[in-house]
């Protein structure tokens, strides 16, 4: 059989396909050598993961060479990264600490331009509510960032928001105790909110599939919106709040949330999702660790 110029081509172009899609992934090194499968296992011990702290909120950024993190260091909340220098992770820096104010929840926006995470800080010097916003800092040169940005009275309201995480669109998800405080001011609730020309739009509380008379929060929305992870504290589940998981039908509903099992929940505190890009592993925080497990045990749930 002749090969054609045009296969020689076409073979060319599937090789560099291949190689390029390699190179991407290849800096995945997830800063731990022992990667899980479907048990999980404590996300590199002592490295991040420490015995005298609590780790909580974490993301790796697309390429997967940065790594942030939150740490509660019993008086407030930090935000700490590392990245791949010389092929190595480097010593984890400090990005933002105060000595009264915490940050916490650290998530990168679609284009990796801002970091969002959430602070008790005050949006103003005349600001006297004691509440949790959630907050911005855009990206600026040599891997420093801005000054916190209030994400707006759009998103937060003169009550508690936790969390956030976004499409591949923009569109954000957060959680907000804003219709039940003050009487059942630990009850949250999931909201979405979609991003127009830049601007974020009215806040749309998500149904019953996902919300309860409970505490629901700390989400994570996959890129394309067809499935949703994030922690309640429901009677029915095994520690003080579990991971549950959704996912949008033919018709773009969401089905009714699923308890994900002890494969990943325990008596303790589950919370804190986040997928890798490559879409091979789900790190979130249970007993102030940070854990992660193969997503092949989200398949099984689906």
């Amino acid at each position: 059989m002749t090969i054609k110029p045009i296969h020689i081509i076409l073979l060319t172009l599937l090789l560099f396909i291949i190689s390029s899609c390699g190179a991407k992934y290849k800096s995945l090194l997830y800063l731990d050598p022992n990667k899980p499968g479907i048990e999980r296992q404590v996300f590199a011990p002592e490295v991040i993961s420490k015995k005298e702290r609590a780790e909580f909120g974490s993301v790796f950024n697309k390429k997967g060479d940065v790594f942030y993190f939150a740490v509660d260091t019993a008086k407030r909340a930090e935000i700490w990264y590392t990245k791949i220098t010389k092929g190595k992770w480097m010593e984890p820096i400090l990005i933002f600490a105060d000595e009264k104010y915490s940050f916490n929840d650290p998530y990168l926006s679609p284009d990796e331009q801002r970091l969002y995470f959430i602070s008790d800080l005050p949006r103003n010097e005349a600001d006297t509510i004691n509440d949790i916003d959630i907050w911005y800092a855009q990206r600026q040169a040599n891997d420093t960032w801005s000054a916190p940005i209030n994400a707006g009275d759009q998103i937060n309201s003169d009550h508690n928001e936790y969390y956030m995480t976004f499409t591949a669109t923009g569109k954000m998800y957060f959680s907000s105790n804003k219709e039940n405080a003050p009487k059942r001011k630990h009850d949250f609730e999931i909201y979405s909110a979609e991003l127009v020309n830049g601007v974020y739009q009215e806040p749309v509380k998500l149904g019953d599939a996902i919300n309860s008379k409970r505490y629901e929060a700390d989400m994570y929305i996959a890129p394309d919106e067809s499935y949703i992870i994030f922690c309640s504290a429901r009677k029915s589940g095994y520690g003080r709040g579990d991971l549950y998981i959704s996912f949008k039908d033919e018709a773009g509903a969401w089905t009714p949330a699923k308890n994900m099992g002890t494969a990943i929940n325990t008596e303790h505190h589950e919370l804190c999702p986040f997928v890798t890009h490559d879409g091979q592993y789900l790190f979130y925080t249970s007993n102030q660790d940070i854990y992660w497990v193969s997503m092949r045990l989200v398949e099984e749930l689906k």
